[in-house]
Parts: structure tokens; C-alpha cells; sequence
């Protein structure tokens, strides 16, 4: 097959699997313990969860966004 027939070349594949792994590592970071009906973890409130990690998955889904659409310099349609 040649080469043109790829839509994504190497970078784009390097930038997928980049954005995939900041998306699964805001999702670890929103994970935790949570409160029960006898027990409450006020921790579920914390800037950790209800802050950082959103912003990090969004960075991570844009980033994706990005390497969908970037296209390598001197690369013509």
C-alpha cells in the first residue's frame, strides 16, 4: 500500500495515544472512596475530584481533538 493511502501518519497516532493516556489519568485522579449511608468521606469534595481532574480529561479530549485534525508540515491534500 502507499503511503498517501494512511489518513493519520505516525505523529497522529503518537498524539491519539498521548491525549488517551492525560484522559485515563484525569479519570484516576477522580477516582477515590466514596461515603456510604453509615459512613461519610468528605474527600468526595475535594478540589482534587471536582476541580483538577475535569480540567484534565478536557485537556486530554482536546488534545485528541488536535491530533485528529493536525496534519504534518509538507503534507499536501
Amino acid at each position: 500500500m502507499d503511503k498517501r493511502d494512511f489518513a493519520f501518519s505516525k505523529v497522529n497516532y503518537i498524539l491519539l495515544a498521548i491525549g488517551m493516556a492525560v484522559v485515563v489519568l484525569g479519570f484516576l485522579l477522580m477516582s477515590g472512596s466514596g461515603s456510604t449511608e453509615t459512613v461519610y468521606d468528605p474527600d468526595i469534595f475535594s478540589a482534587r475530584r471536582i476541580k483538577v481532574a475535569p480540567l484534565v480529561c478536557l485537556a486530554g479530549f482536546v488534545s485528541m481533538i488536535y491530533a485528529v485534525v493536525y496534519r504534518p508540515k509538507g503534507e499536501e491534500k
